[in-house]
């Protein structure tokens, strides 16, 4: 199995997005002498003081510099809010950074109405999934450059390493997602830290509706990643004390208190004590919105979960 990480950069209490960012570089150097695959950095809009990932594209600047060999992408960049061409623009700047090693995630979120409007994005689109679409297929082309001859674009070009284009991701947490990333034939990655009990169901929708790819940057082949919340110690009793601080923060945005960390020690006396550990079986159907377990059980807890949406074809 391939592992990846995503970072929001979430602010440390009483700390500054200086210090958030640091916190991610940091963590992807680890992951990288750890040998991960990917490390992929987060857009959220209208929280800085709690996340501080807002810019995805500045930061993986930054990243390129900081590292050699893991992939480097956006998880995601949120396509509603910008042109395409700029968009490409960008991801080309970054694989002319880090060549060969850039993946250009692609997603869509509306924020608050405030930063919506502050975006000059509309909430009013008369079919998003149709918009969403052709804002991909669009960046795609442009990353590419796979615009026909005589098309008003087929002259545009964006920065280029000549080691291989940024590959363009579907991300999502919907149904809907899945069924545009099937459509086009890209990758897709599913959120599962985030609705979890959709999961199987995005996959399958993923696969059985799955045309091989006519896009540039596609695939021949459906091809998953699935995003967990998972949290690792030396023993299972250690790693759930340290879930605490997701189930802690998740109850707090079931409060409207968003994007808020607290420590362990928070977590735990919110939540009336430490959490128990997460089985190394899960039943059937179960889905945990976070998981835990030393080395041996989170692996063994990743299979099962990568298992059920892997293909059944």
């Amino acid at each position: 199995m391939k592992l990846s990480a995503v970072d929001l950069s979430p602010v440390p209490d009483g700390g500054t997005a200086t210090e958030a960012y640091e916190n991610t570089v940091e963590a992807a150097k680890q992951a990288e002498r750890l040998g991960f695959e990917r490390f992929w950095v987060a857009e959220h809009h209208g929280m800085a003081s709690t996340l501080a990932g807002t810019t995805p594209e500045v930061l993986l600047g930054r990243l390129a510099a900081e590292t050699d060999t893991i992939r480097i992408g956006s998880g995601a960049v949120l396509l509603n809010h910008y042109s395409p061409f700029k968009v490409a623009e960008q991801f080309g700047t970054l694989d002319g950074l880090a060549p060969g090693r850039v993946d250009a995630g692609l997603g869509r979120a509306n924020g608050s109405p405030a930063a919506d409007r502050a975006l000059g994005t509309d909430r009013r689109v008369a079919d998003p999934d149709e918009d969403h679409t052709e804002k991909v297929t669009a960046v795609a082309n442009h990353l590419y450059d796979d615009y026909p001859e005589g098309h008003p674009y087929a002259d545009l070009e964006i920065p280029r390493s000549g080691e291989g284009p940024p590959v363009p991701w579907m991300l999502g947490s919907s149904g809907s997602s899945a069924t545009i990333a099937a459509e086009l034939g890209l990758p897709f990655c599913f959120a599962a830290f985030i609705r979890p009990q959709f999961a199987t169901r995005a996959f399958d929708a993923y696969e059985e509706q799955f045309q091989p790819s006519d896009l540039a940057g596609g695939v021949d082949e459906p091809r998953g990643i699935v995003a967990v919340n998972a949290v690792c110690a030396e023993t299972d009793e250690e790693a759930a004390r340290l879930r605490a601080v997701a189930e802690a923060s998740y109850k707090r945005m079931q409060r409207g208190e968003i994007g808020t960390t607290p420590s362990v020690e928070t977590a735990i006396d919110e939540l009336g004590g430490v959490p128990d550990p997460t089985p190394a079986t899960l039943d059937d159907g179960a889905w945990p919105r976070a998981i835990s377990g030393s080395p041996e059980t989170l692996a063994g807890l990743l299979d099962q979960l990568a298992d059920r949406v892997a293909s059944r074809k």
